[in-house]
């Protein structure tokens, strides 16, 4: 058996704390249950009509029960699973809450210690349960969940609630479930051992991943990698808000744990939404259709009305995804088929439907420029048959569909579909959230195939670091920095205006001050001795203020104009060695512009984190403005991920501001943090 067959897959089941009180939890269980093929027992030692025990009933059987279904009180469940692990159960089931999550840890760590003893695995506790439609096994407090036809999406959410509220959504929309699992407090199974489970199950072909928080960082991303990589996954990610506790540097601050987590999952190939409607739209759409990896796929746009393909294009490219003219043979195709009026370049609007639409769909998805075609009606079934219409493409590009209408004409035109194997939504919007999906899915799929660049290596010279042994650093990389001067006395600091000329800047040089500004520790455009007195007395005195008495300056000479940046590393609790990209300045403290991803990371991913930023059109030649190298940033990104992978002594690498000239990226300013060795 797979290691969580005896859970998703078992032999027989037995419901400990099974009672004939049809308001306790152990009645509803039984009652959920019912509809199993396999055997089922009901377990209860204080109700001598049903089994007094697990071994009673594996002996009532002449079979092995794997699964123990337990609804007892928390203080009671460890010896409930223990009885059941005895008695050959492999997989265990804990629904009651008063547990970690209500201040009873101890009850907890007994389930973990039965777990640790007999190698049971157990889901739990505090959890609504689980379901597997085609196997009838409703394992679940909510019977109604019975009612969720059997399909390819599994689900797999942190909470209970959220594992049924998907999965009927999922009904919802037509399409079926083939494992739904709330994980619940997880002493034991995680959601990597689930999503390890899902790589070899049969009936999954895609999978909506719901993260609230993550245990351990390394093994998740993993595990999404190796399931991504064969099978699309969904992920969303609760947390936006939750900003936690700042960490000392910029970078800490805005690396939290939601940006951290959704960046990591993506690195690791998941496709990431915002809501549970977006979830269903996407992970509906990729059970059913899946494009070749592709750099940037482009988009064929069919309506039948004008309105809603408006509204479906809008939102394409708020999404950026490529919406490409059509050849001028395709063009011309489309002109003998469509009325003179209408659009033809794409989108393509067809007028009013008919006979034909097929065709028209047909001749846009042949189309050189074309990876997937997206076609939006409304259902008018005096008019046109969509089903009949679609049935008819061969080959082409895969076909996602949006239909508009009454309930049941949707309900039968997208039931009609399916079977044939087309994803539909039923608005613009749901049919954009599928597009936009598909075309991530095959971009990280891409991505995951372009050959890298090795990693720098370097040896990190042992720390207390200030900004001109931090910058030392980055020259030894290959991150270029300003000509500077560490100067120990004012004499020092004269010579180094003569040698570098003006403007310079200068600044408090000590390891303990990670901000200067904060405390007048830089001052900038210094282009005289006279200048360069008072920004001297000035240093001082914040010095002084600062219980420093500073007795080193940093003599530095100005860079060019530019835009800013911030790149940094840090050592995440969760994630480990994490990198980040955003705006420099108060401006990434201000709107979070970030890009986090785990390190090591590859050039191609390195290379795609500018593209999540809210201002990475000023990266692009802003009015006139210099255009960003992308390739020498995922250089620096990569770089400072290496040092954290080299030298275990830094907690933390940061470049703030690293600045975009039209000369290509300097360092500004640099700071590194951590132990000294």
């Amino acid at each position: 058996m797979n290691g969580l067959d005896g859970l998703f897959a078992p032999r027989g089941v037995a419901v400990i704390g099974a009672s004939r009180n049809p308001a306790k939890l152990g009645a509803v269980m039984a009652r959920s249950l019912s509809t199993y093929d396999g055997p089922l027992a009901l377990v209860n030692s204080r109700d001598s009509a049903l089994h007094g025990s697990v071994a009673e009933a594996v002996d009532f059987f002449g079979a092995p029960i794997d699964l123990a279904v337990v609804c007892v009180p928390a203080p009671a469940s460890a010896a409930a699973v223990t009885e059941a692990a005895k008695a050959g159960a492999t997989a265990a089931l804990v629904c009651a809450g008063g547990f970690a999550e209500a201040g009873h840890p101890e009850y907890q760590e007994a389930l973990a210690e039965v777990v640790d003893r007999y190698g049971i695995r157990l889901l739990g506790p505090n959890t609504s349960g689980f379901l597997v439609p085609s196997l009838k096994l409703t394992a679940s407090f909510v019977p109604s969940a019975a009612e969720v036809p059997a399909g390819g999406v599994a689900v797999v959410a942190a909470s209970g609630g959220v594992n049924h509220a998907v999965s009927f959504l999922l009904a919802e929309a037509g399409y079926g479930v083939s494992v739904a699992v709330g994980l619940g407090n997880s002493a034991d199974l995680d959601a990597s051992d689930v999503l390890e489970y899902l790589l070899d199950d049969r009936r999954t072909t895609a999978v909506a991943l719901h993260i609230e928080s993550v245990a351990n960082g390394p093994r998740l991303a993993q595990a999404v990698a190796r399931l991504s990589a064969v099978k699309p996954v969904v992920a969303l990610v609760v947390g936006r808000n939750d900003v936690g506790e700042f960490a000392q540097s910029h970078t800490g601050a805005l690396a939290t744990s939601w940006r951290t987590t959704r960046g990591v999952l993506r690195q690791a190939g998941a496709v990431l939404v915002d809501d549970e409607r977006q979830l269903v739209d996407a992970v509906g759409a990729l059970s059913l259709t899946r494009l070749a990896p592709a750099s940037d796929p482009g988009v064929g746009v069919v309506t039948a009305q004008a309105g809603p393909g408006l509204l479906l294009l809008d939102r394409l490219r708020g999404s950026e995804v490529r919406v490409p003219a059509l050849s001028p043979a395709t063009q011309q195709r489309l002109g003998e088929l469509l009325p003179p009026m209408t659009y033809q370049a794409n989108p393509v609007d067809t007028g009013r439907p008919g006979p034909g639409f097929g065709e028209v769909v047909s001749v846009v998805g042949d189309d050189s420029a074309v990876d997937l075609v997206a076609v939006y009606a409304l259902s008018e079934p005096d008019s046109l048959d969509l089903v009949s219409e679609l049935s008819r493409l061969d080959g082409g590009s895969p076909t996602v569909v949006g239909v508009g209408g009454s309930s049941v004409d949707v309900g039968v035109v997208r039931s009609g579909l399916h079977e044939r194997g087309f994803a539909v939504g039923t608005s613009p919007g749901a049919l954009a959230h599928a597009v936009r999906a598909l075309v991530d899915d095959a971009r990280l799929a891409h991505r995951r195939g372009v050959a890298d660049e090795s990693l720098p290596s370097l040896e990190v010279p042992a720390g207390p670091w200030d900004e001109d042994q931090a910058k030392a650093v980055l020259e030894a990389l290959g991150i270029r920095t300003p000509a500077r001067v560490a100067c120990e006395s004012a004499e020092e600091a004269y010579a180094a205006l003569d040698r570098l000329g003006g403007p310079v800047a200068v600044k408090i040089l000590d390891a303990a001050v990670l901000h200067k500004t904060e405390i007048g520790g830089v001052h900038l455009g210094i282009r005289t001795r006279a200048e360069l007195t008072g920004a001297l007395e000035q240093l001082e005195r914040a010095g002084v203020a600062g219980s420093l008495r500073p007795r080193r300056v940093l003599v530095e000479a100005m860079a060019p104009s530019g835009v800013d940046l911030i790149v940094g590393a840090r050592r995440d609790p969760v994630f480990g060695p994490v990198v980040l990209v955003g705006l420099g300045g108060t401006t990434a403290e201000a709107f979070a512009d970030v890009a986090v991803r785990a390190a090591p990371l590859s050039m191609a991913e390195a290379e795609s984190m500018p593209d999540e930023l809210l201002g990475r059109a000023l990266l692009d030649g802003w009015r006139g403005g210099p255009v960003l190298n992308r390739s020498e940033l995922a250089r620096v990104v990569r770089a400072l991920g290496a040092v954290l992978l080299a030298a275990p002594s830094v907690d933390e690498i940061e470049i703030n501001p690293l600045r975009l000239t039209r000369d290509g990226l300097v360092a500004l300013d640099a700071v590194i943090t951590g132990k000294e060795q």
